[in-house]
């Protein structure tokens, strides 16, 4: 017979205990699987004379050896499309984090800037715990170019900084910073709140030795990078895909949930939408292969809703904003550079 004063330790136990069980399988009743299986999409490098061909690597990972990284989802950006299509994304980059978080994968936020805002969370404290390793020489810096660039042209120019706001928008958007207070060039205070950060499983890091230690904790094999600035940030950061490719990471970009900062006024006059796709073929070319996210989540791929790229922005001449270097969010940005 069981003493009175144990029968409620016991039945919290058990309840614990069936909690954990009902959070470790899925709908189906069964524990999520481990198993990932993506195609990976990389180019040939192409000559004047010949188009690059696609080459598509079906491949099977471990979730428990696969990490994501989330890459600068601020809260807030000067370029008031740029906020626009990343508040479309969040959804299917939440569904995404989740799905691969119960699979065993290890997910890093790395909020550039903003990462003092997290000081006193679990998932930043977690990263003082992780052991010191041996990492590469720099990569705590920023990577402008890699050797495998060097025979393709960089596929835009953003010397502007890739603003893509209407003269009208994006005075409207710096008056409305302004009056929250916030600096309209560098508004950003922290990660989204759409993305969820688990405190109990994730890290918060935007340090690229941090990141560096961690892979190797979690003796992880495969790298997805997702998140914004394709052609700045998710190139260039220290956790960004020029430096994991060339110190050995086996590094993916999802290419449906990353986004571009191109503006259409610029070299090759373009849409957003089509200048975002020439950026992503590039890095296919000469920096990592690409997945897309129904690989993971089934159904079709994320794609921006057409609002986001206004057809009336494909060519200078239908513009009223010049090229004025007052409009620039970085001036001396030089095309192949990085900026948020």
């Amino acid at each position: 017979m069981i003493p009175i004063q144990f029968k409620s330790q016991i039945s919290f136990i058990l309840t614990m205990a069936w909690l954990f069980c009902a959070t470790s399988v899925n709908a189906s009743g069964e524990a999520p699987s481990s198993k990932i299986e993506v195609i990976e999409r990389s180019r040939s490098v192409s000559t004047d004379d010949t188009e690059s061909q696609v080459l598509e690597t079906p491949e099977t990972w471990d979730a428990r050896h696969t990490a994501v990284i989330v890459c600068d989802m601020w809260d807030l950006h000067h370029c008031y499309r740029a906020v626009q299509r990343v508040e479309q994304m969040l959804p299917r980059m939440e569904s995404l984090l989740t799905n691969l978080r119960d699979r065993g994968a290890t997910i890093i936020h790395a909020p550039s800037d903003c990462v003092g805002y997290y000081t006193d969370h679990p998932a930043f404290l977690r990263t003082s715990n992780i052991p010191t390793v041996d990492s590469p020489a720099d990569i705590q810096s920023w990577c402008y170019k890699i050797d495998s660039e060097s025979k393709v042209k960089y596929p835009v120019d953003q010397t502007d900084g890739g603003e893509d706001d209407t003269v009208e928008e994006h005075e409207a958007w710096a008056q409305k910073l302004k009056s929250k207070g916030l600096d309209p060039k560098k508004p950003w205070t922290k990660q989204h709140d759409g993305l969820s950060i688990d405190a109990d499983r994730d890290y918060i890091s935007d340090k690229g030795d941090v990141v560096w230690a961690i892979l190797k904790k979690h003796e992880i094999d495969h790298v997805i990078l997702v998140g914004v600035h394709t052609n700045m940030c998710v190139l260039g950061r220290p956790f960004g895909l020029r430096q994991l490719k060339k110190n050995g990471v086996d590094v993916v970009l999802m290419r449906d949930l990353t986004d571009a900062m191109y503006n259409p006024r610029s070299w090759p006059f373009v849409s957003h939408a089509e200048g975002t796709r020439r950026v992503i073929e590039y890095i296919e070319q000469t920096v990592c292969p690409t997945i897309s996210s129904e690989q993971i989540l089934g159904g079709a791929p994320f794609a921006f809703s057409p609002e986001s790229h206004p057809s009336d922005l494909s060519h200078p001449s239908d513009l009223s904003r010049s090229n004025d270097p007052s409009h620039s969010s970085d001036a001396g940005i030089t095309a192949g550079s990085n900026s948020p």
